[in-house]
């Protein structure tokens, strides 16, 4: 060891953030959210998977799984009626593996701000925002 690996960070330990880890993040994200999106958004149920099953990546015309990093599967807000028959919970889906590669590539955002960002543009279709309001509220990226 160098006299400069002295203050490097000790990596044996650390593993990669496992679904509960993701799922905490985001959980922590919904919290911080304003109290009028926070209360909505609680209706929504939150699952993390490793990745998109098959038949949502087919659905979505998709081959590599490490495109979809979530998905809102639901009725925007915007869209609901009273007259809808029920399809089941409004969903947010979190794809950990492809969140990680997204991070990992990126090397320039901290993974809670990610996994905020990619749970607060699936809120958005639930809220029925556009992506021009998405942009407008999550600017993530500045």
């Amino acid at each position: 060891m160098t006299e400069d690996d002295s203050n490097a960070p000790d990596w044996y330990p650390v593993t990669a953030p496992d679904l509960e880890d993701i799922e905490r993040l985001a959980r922590a994200a919904l919290a911080a959210l304003p109290g009028m999106y926070r209360d909505a958004a609680a209706q929504v149920q939150l699952r993390v998977a490793d990745f998109a099953p098959e038949d949502m990546l087919d659905e979505l015309d998709l081959t590599d799984p490490f495109e979809l990093t979530g998905l809102y599967d639901g009725i925007p807000l915007t869209e609901k009626s009273v007259t809808d028959q029920p399809h089941g919970p409004d969903m947010i889906w979190l794809f950990r593996r492809p969140i990680l590669e997204e991070w990992a590539d990126r090397g320039d955002i901290g993974l809670g701000d990610l996994v905020a960002h990619v749970l607060v543009h699936e809120l958005a279709h639930h809220f029925g925002w556009s992506d021009a309001d998405i942009a407008a509220i999550d600017r993530w990226w500045e």
